[in-house]
């Protein structure tokens, strides 16, 4: 899908303000609200906007841990992917987990409510059918810049 500098800033807005009115977003985006609404309409449609979410302090809703794993498999074919995968989707605290190059297989963010869950969490991982060789765990101790969106220029 092309975008334009009109969807662009469309997307930048929502991006900080999901839950702006669609007057205000037109009149941030230099539209009417009716041409405003179909473009929004139309991002959502082909998929560029896939949902709308509230960011939540999680330490103000419970005690947590944030884990980020580097995880290797110890085989790699495809089969062994499509398993863990399907493992990783079935873990609730298991918030984002990505596929990458390099020295490990998969980056895996687990949100615990205590660092003996974690444990708890990858020993099944290591002992199951997932086919895991091992994990390499890195406990969040801050977060010096939180996720704000994506750069669009």
């Amino acid at each position: 899908m092309e975008l334009d500098r009109t969807d662009q800033r469309i997307l930048r807005v929502l991006q900080v303000n999901g839950r702006i009115s669609n007057r205000d977003l037109a009149e941030r985006v230099a539209l009417s609200p009716s041409a405003c609404l179909k473009r929004v309409r139309r991002l959502e449609q082909a998929g560029v906007i896939r949902g709308y979410r509230a960011d939540l302090d999680l330490s103000r809703v419970r005690d947590s841990v944030t884990v980020s794993a580097e995880v290797t498999l110890g085989r790699h074919q495809v089969a062994d992917f499509a398993r863990f995968e399907s493992e990783l989707a079935a873990i609730p605290e298991v918030v984002e987990a990505c596929q990458i190059s390099g020295r490990f297989d998969f980056l895996v963010t687990f949100v615990c409510r205590d660092i003996d869950h974690y444990r708890e969490l990858t020993d099944g991982l290591l002992d199951g059918d997932s086919g895991v060789s091992t994990i390499t765990s890195n406990i969040r101790m801050k977060v010096s810049k939180g996720f704000a969106g994506y750069p669009l220029d």
